[in-house]
């Protein structure tokens, strides 16, 4: 069996670590500094930052959030949102990213994949498919955090992004993402069966038994997870958590998790090992 990356992802607006249900209706959990830290002094395998307003002003800002990681953390990281251009790429690597997350513009340029992949190497390109499951039970893929209508068939842009010489594929079920549910098990399994190159499974961990089943079913390489851990952090953390702007209603509840239950992510790698998979402790 392969060792099992475990990739908590932080999804970035403004100064604010955000997070969304089906990636929309965000709302401010705290400061982003803060949770890298503690995914890193938890046994985090990568961390990866998604700018989730990039779309709406064509242009990535998270530079001074990797500048500062990077030089405090010894730990891969992805970044993702408002990248368009080799420039762009190039920009976010100088200031201390390892690797892409590339999305609407490979969308709307598949040979960004193939241009992108030689100039930096195979391995800093990853492309993410937001996948959403349409009335007829076919899945398309979407961009701009599930927003944008692309009517492209995921499972064919899989294979495409693929052949084209990218890295690695983030694939997303937006329809569980963020819900606690459970992972899109059909999704992921199909995605996995037709790419030869490695998947990170992402959307809709509620539990540490929901990855533990994802993992048995499938052929994955990694999981991304933001929310299991998330929640966990604020119950550990919560009397420091604090926020000046953006949608703060969720700091102020007294909060409960519904269909969550949180945990680190020594606690879901100790599970993981006790079910037989491997990964890195």
């Amino acid at each position: 069996m392969k060792t099992i990356r475990i990739i908590p992802r932080l999804d970035i607006k403004g100064p604010n670590l955000v997070k969304g249900i089906h990636l929309e209706g965000l709302r401010v959990l705290g400061k982003p500094a803060d949770f890298a830290k503690y995914y890193y002094e938890n046994g985090a395998d990568e961390l990866i930052f998604m700018d989730v307003v990039a779309s709406l002003y064509e242009r990535n800002s998270l530079h001074d959030i990797i500048s500062e990681t990077a030089k405090n953390k010894f730990i891969p990281i992805t970044v993702g949102g408002g990248l368009r251009t080799i420039s762009d790429i190039k920009e976010v690597l100088r200031v201390g990213a390892d690797k892409v997350c590339l999305n609407t513009a490979v969308i709307k340029d598949p040979e960004l994949i193939k241009t992108a992949s030689r100039k930096f190497g195979s391995s800093t390109i990853v492309v993410s498919i937001e996948a959403i499951k349409e009335e007829n039970g076919k899945y398309l893929a979407y961009t701009d955090n599930g927003r944008e209508y692309t009517g492209i068939d995921v499972f064919e842009w899989a294979k495409k992004v693929d052949e084209s010489g990218a890295g690695e594929i983030v694939i997303t079920s937006v329809d569980k993402e963020g819900t606690g549910q459970g992972f899109d098990i059909d999704l992921i399994s199909k995605i996995s069966s037709i790419v030869d190159i490695p998947v990170i499974a992402h959307g809709g961990a509620g539990t540490k038994q929901h990855v533990v089943d994802l993992i048995k079913e499938n052929t994955i390489d990694a999981v991304m997870l933001s929310s299991l851990f998330h929640y966990q952090f604020i119950k550990e953390n919560e009397s420091r958590i604090s926020s000046e702007e953006g949608n703060i209603e969720f700091l102020k509840q007294k909060r409960s998790f519904h269909t969550f239950e949180p945990c680190n992510i020594l606690d879901l790698k100790t599970t993981l090992i006790e079910n037989k998979i491997e990964c890195r402790i």
